[in-house]
């Protein structure tokens, strides 16, 4: 499996699939490239970069202060420099849509733009407070097959089957003989939990380094993150941005949704 190794040595997993437009994938706090797995197919014409965070997945833990959004971003451009890539499109699932708007405000010139998946620079009180009842914290079921039945019940996403639901939660949790594990260092908690109840820093100047690059924003109808009133104020301070609102699903959208492929693809034709 490829890894390459950050400025302090920690060893960073990812793999490249695909030809086109280098698109750099970024994943959900606890996730990992396999976060993407349900819009892969659906990227030709991308030369997708996917990586897991240090801390997740296939990537080594580390000092759980450095599970940062500057270290993970400064993570994230090494191995653009990696591949030898100077520009990439950046497409940013919850914590990678912040990085990917930290990234417009620090290395801009990196960016071919920008599709941000169920975030903005307003994160709802409610979606912290969902985030701090799982953190670092095994699930409690004994197998994918259980969780998933709890999901399903899930009324912010009606209709997703259980076979998505087992795919979906394979990615950050392992079935073992003492119930499910996260395949994620549980000190990630330590390192986020002293912004749940800080007051929330403004990020809007990171929103506004965008400006001028073709953006995307998918939003989960039934998000506890992101608001609606949010995405209308970000629609309104970047024109042309494409907006998509994917019905029955809360945080976050799969992005293998009619309506978010539909958005990435025009994405695509600006960026091209």
């Amino acid at each position: 499996m490829p890894h390459f190794s950050a400025a302090d040595g920690t060893k960073i997993y990812y793999d490249v699939t695909g030809d086109g437009i280098p698109l750099l994938c970024l994943s959900g706090l606890t996730r990992n490239a396999r976060d993407f797995d349900f819009v892969l197919p659906h990227l030709s014409g991308f030369r997708v970069i996917r990586m897991d965070y240090r801390g997740r997945g296939r990537s080594d833990w580390a000092s759980y202060l450095s599970y940062d959004v500057p270290t993970e971003a400064t993570d994230a451009l090494e191995l653009l420099d990696v591949l030898g890539i100077d520009k990439a499109a950046v497409l940013g699932t919850s914590r990678g849509g912040i990085i990917a708007m930290y990234l417009a405000a620090t290395a801009g010139d990196r960016l071919r733009g920008v599709a941000l998946n169920d975030v903005g620079p307003v994160i709802e009180r409610a979606g912290l407070e969902a985030i701090k009842t799982y953190l670092g914290k095994h699930p409690h079921y004994y197998t994918h097959g259980e969780f998933a039945q709890a999901r399903m019940i899930d009324p912010k996403f009606p209709g997703v089957p259980e076979d998505r639901w087992i795919a979906y939660l394979s990615h950050t949790s392992v079935e073992t003989t003492t119930g499910l594990r996260n395949n994620y260092d549980p000190k990630l908690r330590d390192a986020v939990a002293p912004g749940f109840d800080a007051p929330q820093a403004d990020a809007w100047p990171l929103f506004a380094a965008m400006e001028g690059m073709p953006l995307a924003i998918i939003h989960g109808a039934n998000s506890d993150l992101l608001s609606a009133e949010t995405v209308a104020e970000m629609a309104r301070r970047h024109p042309g941005a494409i907006v998509a609102t994917v019905p029955d699903r809360g945080h976050i959208p799969f992005l293998d949704e009619p309506e978010a492929l539909a958005a990435l693809r025009a994405w695509k034709e600006q960026l091209a």
